[in-house]
């Protein structure tokens, strides 16, 4: 199969598709490694709504994915920065997202975003008001019976002039938590905004913090994804978690290494790249299970490229990507993003995220991608 596509001078040129899509596998329920894949949601194309405004998302295409997911016994990592969390979608869509999926999955492993984000960072002048502003997110979750993974602050990030004031405001929300939360440790790369989270840009220092907000906090903590996209950092905060606290990588440059881990630990993971990777992840964690290291390497490493083509700067904009090869899988019917974010990225950007993808056979109806891609060439006027 071939489809003509254009380089960055727009010249045509074919390429022939060799991937096999991968075989499908389902995790046991106790995997050889706990495996949450941050979901993203489907917007409503009908809407009358500008993409700035108020989210309006397709509910019944956003669950259909969810269901999907907990059928390959992946967890959820819900209403997190995959689903445009702060990025289109605000606190009250996020909320509703966590009660349908609860609603709906209700014996699935699902971790839910709590974070401040109905707080605007301006908006926020002491520590207190971030405090209020967890707190609001907590109770609202946990009355759907939601288990919490604990977002980066962005009013917290704002605020905060110490080391100490993260301990503080960290003391006080883990303890309104019912059960052991998941902490989030989310880079700038990721949000701008969250530069300096910790109370500084030294990683040795800041380390020293979030070791002691979990050794102060050890009974609310169950574990801690990283998302820094460095290997090196994730590994020095593994070696010295407290028993029992678990490492979730965030790292969607590394994660093969990672979650396949060495003689001193391993990660688990809650990663974004696990939305359109959801079959190799369900696979590749199969396969380590029976003792198959080789072949969860030979199942992961090729989607590695993939993977940072996706994330590649301004990372933020990851969630094109994801939303793109789930329009080219025939997860929905359309190409459109809240908050217009599928004009986050240029064509060569999906062109190459085009290649990638059949290359590590993740095209799992490949005729269905090279209509739906000579679409989105047109588009652009190839």
């Amino acid at each position: 199969m071939k489809i003509a596509l254009p380089d960055t001078q727009g010249r045509l040129a074919d390429y022939t598709l060799t991937g096999t899509p991968i075989a499908q596998a389902v995790l046991p329920a106790n995997p050889a490694r706990i495996v949450y894949s941050a979901a993203h949601v489907v917007a409503d194309p009908f809407t009358a709504s500008d993409p700035s405004g108020r989210a309006a998302v397709d509910w019944d295409r956003t669950m259909a994915f969810r269901r999907y997911l907990a059928g390959l016994g992946l967890g959820i990592a819900e209403a997190m920065d995959t689903a445009q969390r702060g990025m289109g979608l605000d606190w009250p869509g996020a909320l509703e997202l966590i009660r349908r999926t609860k609603a709906e999955l209700p014996e699935a492993l699902v971790g839910n975003g709590c974070g401040t984000d109905h707080l605007d960072p301006s908006d926020a002048k002491t520590l207190d008001d971030v405090i209020r502003a967890y707190l609001e997110q907590v109770e609202a979750i946990q009355a759907v019976g939601g288990r919490i993974v604990l977002m980066a602050s962005r009013a917290l990030a704002r605020v905060a002039t110490s080391p100490e004031d993260y301990l503080h405001v960290y003391a006080q929300v883990l303890a309104a938590c019912d059960q052991p939360v998941i902490l989030h440790w989310l880079g700038e790369m990721f949000d701008p905004a969250l530069a300096g989270y910790w109370g500084g840009s030294d990683f040795d220092a800041t380390l020293e913090t979030v070791l002691a907000v979990i050794e102060q906090n050890l009974a609310r903590v169950d574990g801690i994804k990283m998302s820094l996209l460095d290997k090196d950092k994730e590994i020095a905060l593994r070696r010295r978690l407290p028993a029992g606290v678990k490492m979730y990588t965030g790292d969607d440059f590394n994660y093969p290494e990672l979650i396949e881990g060495d003689d001193q630990g391993f990660s688990h993971a809650l990663l974004g790249i696990f939305d359109p990777l959801a079959p190799a992840a369900a696979y590749a964690v199969n396969r380590l299970a029976e003792g198959d290291r080789s072949g969860f390497r030979a199942t992961l490493d090729p989607t590695v490229p993939l993977a940072r083509t996706i994330f590649r700067a301004p990372t933020q904009y990851y969630k094109t990507g994801v939303v793109f090869l789930a329009w080219l899988n025939g997860f929905q019917d359309h190409f459109i993003m809240l908050n217009g974010h599928q004009a986050m990225r240029p064509l060569p950007y999906f062109t190459e995220v085009f290649r990638r993808s059949d290359a590590c056979g993740l095209l799992r109806d490949p005729e269905l991608a090279v209509r739906r891609m000579k679409t989105l060439l047109a588009v652009h006027g190839a």
